[in-house]
């Protein structure tokens, strides 16, 4: 393909324009709608176990009365921004969900979190609009420029940002971007191929596609959770797979590169192992909140019928609050929050943070070393 730089030649060193000069060569991605992924058995065994695994996991957490299914999912959000680098503690990602001034890196997995949401309330049809619908949830608020809209230009994966040469992947064309995405979802949402199998290659035939200038590895991710909603192995909740993922990043990224050379099972393989190791930690996350919330029945001092008890459900989901949030999340009136706040801060449950006389925020210390330690955990290579 002929190269075009986007950079006027006097900004840019004469070498530098030597070493990308003349065409380069982009990916022609071949169609994967009517093909079969092909594995060894026992690499599918280990797939489908993986996959009643997460079934499993799905239908106890499902059954649960504490709001698991929101950790969950901002968990998982959290872990596949990570992979792309972008990491941020608990507080800081509890912050921005509600609406407060936070850190930029918080803010964009919020803008995963809203991804994952839209992929789950889209998994009945994954269409190209749904995955537009995906991409423009996670950047509206830091990219808006280029969210929900397929790239027209170049991309490519290493090498220096002036020119393709040299790079370790150059995505195809983008007039080839939309034709490859919807063969790839008529691909997923096929019945006759294991859905961790399916969810696996069609994640890798995503980012080999690359149809965004950013944002592919956080919304080909989110992907991953609408086909295994659609399959119906998930029902209620969301196992944070990247969390998995993170335990071996670099086996994950070698998988995908695998995959543009043509070998399948490397990443069914990351996929398999991530989820088995993701339904781990988050079992023990969610047993870690369950002992937190278990506690403060021992210690908090409040009737019955207290909104403080309703604070103290709403804090496991939401570890950090102000005014605002309590009045709407309880239903009560402004003038009320004080007195729903009061029996939790005299049992030390949520401590004020901000030392402010207005715009006062709440923090649940237990619940966010809880969500931090689930993070640790995630990030520790094998």
């Amino acid at each position: 393909m002929p190269w075009r730089p986007g950079l006027p030649d006097d900004v840019v060193p004469r070498a530098v324009r030597l070493r990308h000069a003349g065409p380069y060569r982009a990916a022609v991605v071949p169609t994967i709608a009517a093909r079969v992924p092909a594995v060894r058995a026992g690499v599918l065994r280990a797939a489908e176990d993986a996959a009643a695994e997460v079934a499993r996991f799905d239908t106890r957490m499902g059954a649960e009365v504490a709001p698991f299914a929101a950790v969950l999912l901002r968990t998982e959000s959290a872990s596949s921004s990570r992979i792309e680098q972008l990491t941020s503690g608990a507080r800081a990602i509890a912050v921005a969900e509600i609406g407060s001034p936070s850190t930029r890196n918080a803010e964009a997995v919020v803008g995963n979190v809203a991804a994952m949401r839209a992929a789950l309330d889209l998994s009945d049809e994954p269409t190209p609009g749904a995955v537009l619908a995906m991409h423009e949830a996670l950047l509206r608020d830091t990219e808006p420029a280029i969210a929900g809209r397929w790239r027209d230009e170049q991309v490519w994966v290493g090498g220096t940002s002036y020119g393709p040469h040299e790079a370790e992947y150059v995505a195809p064309v983008a007039d080839d971007v939309p034709g490859l995405v919807a063969d790839l979802l008529r691909f997923a949402v096929r019945t006759d191929v294991a859905p961790l199998v399916l969810a696996a290659v069609a994640h890798a035939q995503f980012e080999t596609i690359h149809p965004f200038p950013d944002g592919n590895g956080r919304t080909g991710r989110a992907l991953v959770h609408s086909l295994l909603r659609h399959h119906g192995v998930t029902r209620a909740v969301t196992v944070p797979v990247s969390a998995g993922l993170l335990v071996d990043v670099e086996g994950y990224f070698d998988a995908l590169t695998a995959y543009r050379l043509g070998e399948l099972e490397p990443v069914v393989e990351a996929f398999t192992a991530g989820t088995l190791a993701a339904i781990t930690n988050a079992t023990q996350l969610v047993e870690q909140l369950r002992a937190v919330r278990a506690g403060w029945t021992g210690t908090v001092r409040a009737r019955s019928d207290a909104a403080a008890w309703r604070l103290a459900d709403l804090l496991v989901r939401q570890p950090v609050v102000d005014a605002g949030v309590v009045a709407r999340e309880l239903g009560i009136p402004a003038q009320n929050v004080p007195r729903a706040l009061a029996p939790l801060e005299a049992a030390g449950v949520v401590t004020e943070f901000t030392g402010r006389r207005r715009n006062r925020m709440w923090q649940a210390g237990e619940v966010l070393e809880a969500l931090d330690a689930f993070a640790a955990r995630a990030g520790r290579r094998r």
